[in-house]
């Protein structure tokens, strides 16, 4: 339910769908104040209000759908979900979730992508994908973004670093633990939670193999556990920081500061951008570069798109994807053929 206004008449009217139908009635007012008061003391007839009690209002259908979804997705996916609604309802109101129509979507979504294209193409994979369960849970009869198209986005490559400049971020680091931490981002791939959750029982030298692993105070961001093998770089690294002890503690943090207390992201962020800059790189490089350098490392070295996706942990083939320019002797080789 929200209001409108067109040429067809000087009052600003109220759009509601009474099961599923569009239907406007008047204010009666030219004023917008005065407007929104009607708005808010509107009653729709009996009938209709049996209707619309069949559904659910954004907020509760939110709460509902998160409670769901924390099962399988990622904090960060659930983060992206509420701030999607929170957007939806700043632009329409906490309305029953049957009373969304195309055309309210519409309006929504390319508002948004006028100021904020990447926001526009998150809230709509989020919204979208809930409307979907929507449908199945029998709050809407179809998914009303459907119909409309995705908004574009500008394609960019990943920004990667490469070895010499990664050793030069290294060279200005002082904690040995941050250094080594680093070393692990760069030649493994791993995000930057896995890493500062990685406990010893994660490393087994023998196979030379780490296993990031879920827990009951972790789970990875697809809620898949893999493998990733260790080069003689981090090899050694790793062994180094073995624990002087007879038997090492397999529950213990490979990283910490101070008294194996679990380190900060937002912390180890900010001294990966400090070091940078006194390196002297970009300032676009950030911490998750380090993940985009060992991918692009990877593929630049020939090594199959499909083998870097389950070394990173994606789950569809099509985000790993974005390395694929760098297969610049495949493309090579496809122009020769001709």
């Amino acid at each position: 339910m929200y209001l409108t206004k067109n040429s067809k008449s000087p009052y600003y009217q109220i759009v509601y769908f009474p099961n599923g139908k569009r239907t406007t009635v008047s204010t009666k007012t030219t004023n917008l104040q005065e407007a929104n008061k009607f708005l808010g003391s509107f009653l729709v007839s009996p009938h209709e209000q049996k209707q619309q009690n069949k559904s659910i209002l954004l907020s509760k259908f939110q709460e509902e759908y998160c409670i769901y979804v924390s099962n399988t997705k990622s904090k960060s996916y659930l983060r992206s979900i509420n701030l999607s609604f929170s957007r939806l309802k700043l632009f329409c109101g906490d309305i029953n979730i049957n009373w969304l129509d195309t055309r309210t979507l519409d309006k929504f979504i390319t508002s948004t992508y006028a100021h904020a294209p990447k926001a526009a193409s998150l809230y709509y994979r989020t919204l979208k994908a809930a409307f979907s369960k929507a449908v199945v849970w029998n709050y809407l009869p179809e998914n009303p973004l459907k119909k409309i198209k995705a908004p574009k986005q500008v394609k960019t490559f990943p920004v990667f670093i490469s070895l010499s400049e990664f050793q030069s971020i290294l060279d200005k680091t002082k904690q040995t633990y941050l250094k080594d931490l680093f070393v692990t981002g760069f030649y493994t791939g791993m995000r930057l939670g896995e890493i500062i959750n990685m406990k010893w029982s994660w490393i087994d030298f023998n196979q030379n193999i780490i296993k990031v692993q879920n827990s009951e105070t972790f789970t990875t961001k697809s809620k898949k556990e893999r493998i990733i093998p260790i080069n003689n770089t981090l090899r050694l690294v790793l062994l180094n920081r073995v624990p002087q002890v007879l038997s090492i503690n397999k529950d213990e943090l490979v990283y910490y500061r101070v008294n194996c207390i679990r380190l900060n992201e937002n912390f180890v962020s900010k001294q990966f951008k400090k070091y940078v800059r006194a390196a002297g790189l970009d300032d676009e490089v950030h911490f998750h570069i380090l993940r985009h350098s060992f991918a692009s490392m990877l593929v630049q070295r020939g090594v199959s798109l499909y083998v870097v996706k389950e070394l990173l942990g994606h789950e569809d083939l099509s985000t790993t994807q974005i390395y694929s320019h760098l297969q610049s002797q495949n493309l090579k080789d496809a122009v020769n053929l001709i």
